[in-house]
């Protein structure tokens, strides 16, 4: 499936990603209408990753224009400012009505439209209590059926008869793709949590392993050195840099992709996003190797 991906992501400022064809937005930093201007009236699904004011501050904006389409806006379920936000709103601009807000847990399958849902992962970004879920990442799948290996090469008659007698699911087998997945705010924990995904959306805050290292009071990311590592370690189709620290210049950002790029030996498509700028139509253009 074509995915048309368009988004900003400069770490502490704004982070918003919006995938057209599914209708689905991953984060609403500030700039989220204005960026879109239209387009917002295709979002019927909106997937917060946690409460960090650089991820939710488009949502009073998108809240007020669109709230009529009767979008749904998910939240970790454990992060309290999301039903004050959503209260406010609602006494802000008591005219306007529409959006639904709801609580997500860990794993929580959410159907987004016919072959397509998108499930919640807990990650390790913020530090909570055990229990408590503040911090989500996201999958997109994909759910086909397919007919079982046992049937394959018979007639169709034949198929057909056994359809009759014990039903299409004594036939058919659900097959699931990864069409994308989002790490929302996270450090590197887990090589297996993305594997198998064809596109990858993955913060780098910062360059080196090294930066990351913060007090345990301090809220984690991830590291270019980190990300690449989990690539080279797993099976991803294409990956989407973002979230980078303004800190750096953004040719100090390319030359360490395309050094690590060059170290693992990475032959998949990488693209990165740009400090300060609104990318459109990410996976249409050129990869930064």
């Amino acid at each position: 499936m074509k995915l048309t991906i368009h988004g900003y992501s400069t770490a502490l400022f704004a982070t918003w990603y919006f995938i057209e064809e599914l209708g689905i937005l991953f984060d609403a930093g500030d700039g989220l209408v204005s960026g879109l201007m239209g387009k917002c009236g295709k979002i019927k699904k909106v997937f917060i990753s946690h409460a960090d004011r650089d991820h939710l501050t488009g949502l009073l904006q998108y809240n007020q224009l669109f709230s009529h389409i009767g979008p749904t806006i998910y939240y970790p379920k454990g992060s309290q400012s999301f039903p004050f936000l959503e209260a406010f709103t609602k006494k802000f601009d008591p005219h306007i009505q529409g959006t639904f807000w709801g609580p997500i847990d860990k794993r929580q399958i959410i159907p987004v439209k016919e072959k397509i849902s998108v499930e919640s992962l807990e990650n390790e970004h913020v530090y909570t209590t055990e229990g408590i879920i503040k911090s989500l990442s996201y999958k997109v799948w994909e759910t086909k059926k397919k007919l079982k290996t046992e049937f394959l090469g018979m007639s169709s008659e034949a198929i057909k008869k056994i359809k009759e007698e014990k039903g299409e699911p004594f036939l058919m087998e659900e097959q699931k793709n990864n069409l994308l997945s989002y790490s929302g705010d996270t450090p590197v924990a887990d090589y297996a949590r993305f594997d198998g995904t064809k596109v990858l959306i993955h913060e780098a805050t910062f360059l080196t392993k090294e930066e990351t290292q913060t007090k345990n009071d301090k809220n984690r990311h991830s590291s270019l050195e980190e990300v690449f590592e989990m690539v080279a370690n797993c099976n991803i189709e294409q990956l989407i840099l973002g979230h980078f620290s303004s800190r750096y210049y953004q040719e100090e950002i390319d030359n360490k992709i395309k050094e690590l790029i060059a170290f693992y030996k990475i032959k998949i498509p990488v693209y990165r996003m740009p400090i300060g700028k609104i990318s459109k139509a990410i996976l249409d253009g050129k990869p930064i190797n």
